[in-house]
């Protein structure tokens, strides 16, 4: 059943993207309308959407360090986190 539910929204992935910026949009009008900023503490907090900026830029940036912090080469190049397929072939 989730197969089938997983193929029919894959041959509609038009639709299911209008559908995610349709909702988008909504969430953005509520936050606008709906949404009491009298208590921010801070002026960004003021502006709509700021939560949702500020989560995805943090997530790219968790992404862009993991991704650089995985592939440096610590004294000498013995210490990785990623290390290649023939680390012990040596």
């Amino acid at each position: 059943m989730l197969l089938k539910l997983i193929d029919y929204l894959r041959d509609r992935l038009k639709m299911v993207i209008r559908l995610c910026y349709v909702v988008l949009g909504l969430l953005v009008i509520y936050d606008v309308t709906f949404v009491d900023k009298h208590a921010a503490h801070t002026w960004p907090e003021k502006l709509p959407g700021w939560w949702a900026f500020f989560g995805f830029v943090a997530c790219v940036l968790i992404i862009i360090l993991s991704k650089w912090y995985g592939h440096v080469h610590w004294f000498g190049g013995k210490f990785q986190i990623m290390s290649p397929e023939d680390y012990y072939d040596d």
